[in-house]
């Protein structure tokens, strides 16, 4: 075969015959292709895998860790710092026992670990396309050059032709070519959870849906019974599952809330650093040339002082622990939420979580329990409901509201047995649990006819399954064909058979069928009566449709039984034809029933102000049942939009309609990245659940991506934000509120920790506009300040408990401001009352240790800035730590943490005074007890400023936020 004549891979298989697709891809269904036409078709299409996009590399994550613009200053100060020590060192300048480059090296030291700290968060690279690659790479047997050959998936080509058994997964798209019994899994892939039967001779309409391609295999997927031969007839990116992969790498990740408010404050605060350099140095300047007439030397080492005192400033601007605070916050409150059965995957998600303002859950398993539960039965005229929890056996039937014995209603026994016998799952406890193995309908059933009396154990070897006519998704409904046995008293020879089953067993076998209630009443000519069964009627038919539409509005999941009794089992192939003339048995009415927990949660989403939506592939009544039941639906008129009506709508129509629907039902995996799309441009911030491979995009396009622990794929999980260990709608409120509590703890010590360094920042400025000797702190001192008297205390106060109004109000705007709702003003206003504060401190402190008979160093004043301002915070964090609460209004030991903080960093600074070693390093002087007591007293009017603001706020009715 010439390379140009290879076939093109466009058309629409699930459309084309299996003869014209097998001629299309040049190929032959017995023999497969040769190696050399393998050759060719590799070179043309490349190998069998999942292909990436380029990415950012680690080096280049690491490098970008580094262009954040308070880390060039600080790497900057760093440098001039070291110039300058350079400069002294070489002029023999340094005073004794100072060390040289100390500031810059503690600089650099700061700027390095954040730099860690950072790549270390963002360097888990994204693990989705790796799972997905995962499950396109199993070993694949193939007929190639007439021969069975084992080979590698990655080494498939289109026309490859591919055998397929049980337990094998499927390396690439296909078209089969024939099967026999093949059922294959395609949850991963489609969402749906039961296994899908695939036909090989029928042609589908061009518009099948994908989960309805019964003629196609997918790569992937996974075969769970029986076996085929396929054609393949796309590989690679070409796939289902390329598409998916494609669709990965094209959603950008955006930077979260956090990151944003993060970016702005370095902004504003390394701005606001500079312009107060400037000012500095110019004034300074100005000052020492034209009012005190400086001559050139004295302007020379006047200008080196003031840029001392400015690289002071800029790192006092600069809140190095934050970082590091930050981290550790949000670290803190990924393991509260573990407790909570959240598991957070990215940091930055246990913020982001508390601006959600919609959350797109599913259905299944997510709002329901996973657990089918009958609900009600319909048999002979009569509507029993059934009470019961989950798939323990235990629940009364109730007739009128009356408990009533089944003795009085053989008609309902036969409808158990039935429900029993026409069954492949199996109910079993264990530790206590009442679980099924197998199908949750079928679950369902056996615990139904469990509380009748009816166990499936005894009634397998009363009516032993000799035959079986499978489920389908054409035929929608299943048969399977008893013996019937009679029963002994064991003495006697044989008695007679069950009388359970007497009036309906006057045959050798019996055949139970279920399924779509409308297509087994179509085939059904008699109606059972418990005793004897009679002619069925149209107005007796017409009634039991009525009831079952009416089941179903209610949301149940309803099934049709019937019985036939028959004297010999089919042969083989004309089992269908069996399935005529049966005998109508009854209605079953099932529901996924609501977590319990999860209507109260709903309840906290909409006092919260959190939209809730439900995403299902249900049928729309069950959708608005369930969504009216737990008040996702605020009226029984609330819209439903349809997969098929999604489908068919534009971007902007989805857009216009997205506010207004809270109900999608019968919605695809895909649909689901649109509805993130298009509530994301209407301005809301998404939590999206998924379990799927085709939930990956969604999860990761969404504000919020929650996969599911228990169902959800290895692709979904690495795709998301956060993982769902109970797959609990509930916990994503817990999750939620736990977000707001972060955020608003974040909030607070972002308060405390830049109301000091303003503070420090104007102190620094005004000792050479005051005409002061020297430079207060050296930036050695202030990043003891910012990484440990700071860093301390706000670490204590990321732990403060909500506040009891966290879940009764809407949620804050994530495009917000860091410095809204008065953040802006309250460190500004806090900073000058710092300011003000230590310079009445330190203009008083400098005249002191200059007073004419001091016996101590001269410097003296500068260590009591220093200290001033450290225990100045410490009194801050007690008063912060309530926004409106005065502290003696407050449990001292509701968080021991702030008080464990205070105490300890105020013996740290102590030590920093009265320790030699420390003392000599950081450049400070022992101060007397007076002078400590002077440091305290000023310190205490912080606490007492802070105290007073509260009250006036309470006096004039503001409460801040």
């Amino acid at each position: 075969m010439s390379a140009h004549s290879l076939p093109d891979l466009a058309a629409n298989w699930h459309n084309v015959e299996t003869s014209k697709a097998i001629e299309m891809l040049s190929t032959d269904a017995d023999n497969g292709i040769t190696s050399q036409e393998v050759e060719q078709r590799l070179l043309k299409y490349g190998t069998n895998e999942l292909e990436e996009t380029g990415g950012r590399s680690a080096w280049e994550i690491l490098v970008d860790q580094f262009k954040n613009i308070m880390l060039l200053m600080l790497i900057a100060v760093a440098f001039i710092s070291g110039a300058l020590d350079l400069l002294a060192w070489q002029q023999g300048t340094l005073k004794p026992g100072e060390i040289p480059f100390k500031d810059s090296i503690a600089i650099l030291a700061i700027v390095i670990l954040n730099g860690i700290l950072g790549y270390v968060q963002e360097s888990r690279a994204e693990q989705a396309l790796a799972a997905l690659k995962k499950m396109s790479s199993p070993n694949v047997r193939v007929i190639r050059d007439r021969k069975v050959v084992e080979i590698a998936g990655k080494d498939l080509v289109p026309g490859d032709v591919m055998l397929l058994e049980a337990g094998v997964q499927v390396a690439a798209d296909g078209r089969l070519i024939e099967q026999s019994n093949l059922q294959i899994r395609e949850s991963a892939l489609t969402g749906e959870a039961e296994a899908v039967s695939k036909r090989s001779e029928i042609q589908l309409p061009e518009d099948t849906s994908l989960g309805d391609r019964i003629n196609l295999v997918f790569q992937g997927t996974e075969v769970v019974q029986g076996r085929g031969k396929v054609v393949v007839t796309r590989t690679g990116m070409r796939t289902e599952l390329g598409k998916i992969a494609e669709l990965l790498q094209s959603v950008e990740s955006e930077p979260t809330p956090l990151q944003q408010r993060m970016t702005q404050l370095g902004n504003v605060l390394v701005a606001g650093s500079l312009i107060l350099v400037a000012i500095v140095i110019i004034g300074g300047m100005i000052h020492a040339y034209f009012i005190a007439g400086a001559r050139e030397n004295d302007l020379f080492n006047r200008l080196q002082e003031l840029v001392e005192v400015s690289l002071s400033m800029a790192v006092a601007v600069v809140p190095e622990g934050l970082p590091a605070v930050i981290t550790v916050t949000l670290a803190l409150g990924t393991q509260r939420m573990v407790k909570r059965h959240a598991l957070i995957r990215k940091l930055p998600a246990v913020e982001t979580l508390g601006s959600v303002t919609t959350i797109c859950s599913d259905k299944t398993g997510t709002l329901t329990q996973n657990k089918m539960v009958v609900q009600s039965i319909y048999a002979k005229n009569y509507e029993f409901k059934i009470t019961g929890d989950g798939y323990a056996p235990q629940g009364d039937f109730a007739l009128n509201q009356r408990t009533v014995s089944l003795e009085e209603h053989p008609e309902v026994s036969s409808l158990l047995v039935a429900c029993a016998v026409c069954n492949d799952s199996f109910l079993q406890q264990e530790n206590g649990t009442w679980g099924i193995i197998g199908d949750p309908t079928e679950g369902a059933l056996l615990t139904l006819a469990a509380k009748g009396g009816i166990e499936k154990d005894q009634w397998s070897s009363k009516l032993p399954r000799v035959g079986e006519i499978p489920f389908s998704s054409e035929r929608k409904r299943m048969s399977v064909i008893c013996e019937v046995q009679t029963v002994t008293n064991g003495f006697s020879p044989v008695v007679d058979v069950d009388p359970t089953i007497r009036e309906i067993a006057n045959e050798k076998y019996l055949m139970f069928t279920k399924g779509s209630p409308e297509l087994i009443l179509e085939r059904c000519d008699r109606i059972d009566a418990g005793t004897k069964s009679y002619a069925i009627t149209s107005e007796q038919r017409q009634i039991i449709l009525a009831e079952n539409d009416k089941m179903a509005s209610n949301g149940l999941r309803v099934l049709g039984f019937a019985y036939r009794p028959l004297p010999e089992v089919p042969p083989d192939g004309e089992g269908e034809a069996t399935e005529q003339h049966l005998v109508w048995l009854g209605l079953v009415g099932m529901l996924d029933a609501p977590r319990p927990e999860v209507r109260d949660a709903v309840k906290e989403c909409r006092a919260a102000g959190i939209r809730p939506i439900m995403i299902t592939g249900d049928h729309q009544l069950t959708a608005r049942a369930i969504a009216k039941d737990l008040g996702i639906a605020e009226n029984s008129n609330d819209r439903v939009l349809v997969g098929q009506e999604l489908q068919k709508m534009s971007d902007q129509e989805l857009e216009q309609q997205v506010d207004l629907v809270s109900i999608y039902a019968r919605v695809a995996p895909e649909h689901k990245l649109r509805i993130v799309q298009a509530l994301q441009r209407r301005g809301r911030f998404v939590a999206m659940t998924g379990d799927g491979v085709n939930d990956a995009p969604a999860l990761k396009q969404a504000d919020i991506g929650i996969a599911m622990g228990i169902t959800g794929t290895d692709v979904s999980k690495e795709a998301s934000d956060m993982i769902l260990l109970d797959d609990n709608f509930a916990t994503i409120v817990a999750a939620t509120k736990e977000g707001r509590v972060v955020y608003t703890n974040i909030r607070r010590f972002i308060k405390y920790i830049l109301g000091s360094n303003i503070g420090e920042v104007l102190t620094v400025a005004a000792a050479p506009l005051l005409g002061l000797g020297g430079v207060p702190l050296s930036p050695l001192q202030i990043l003891w300040m910012n990484l440990v008297t700071d860093g301390l205390p706000a670490l204590a106060l990321a732990v403060e408990p909500p506040e009891p109004d966290v879940m009764k109000r809407a949620p804050f705007s994530p495009r917000e401001s860091i410095f809204d709702r008065g953040l802006g003003s309250y460190m500004i206003r806090i900073g000058i009352v710092f300011a003000i504060i230590t310079i009445a401190m330190m203009v008083w402190a400098y005249q002191h240790s200059h007073a004419p008979g001091y016996t101590g160093d001269p410097d003296t004043w500068k260590t009591m800035v220093f200290t001033t301002l450290c225990i100045a915070q410490m009194g801050h964090a007690l008063a912060i730590r309530s926004n409106n609460q005065l502290t003696i209004q407050m449990n001292p030991f509701s968080n021991l943490f702030v008080l464990g903080a205070v105490v300890f960093t105020t013996i740290l600074q102590l030590m920093l005074v009265y320790v030699a070693p420390l003392r000599n390093f950081f450049g400070t002087h022992v101060l007397t007890g007076q002078e400590l007591l002077i440091c305290i007293g000023f310190s205490a009017l912080m606490f007492v400023w802070i105290e007073g603001e509260k009250i006036f706020f309470r006096l004039i009715g503001k409460k801040t936020i």
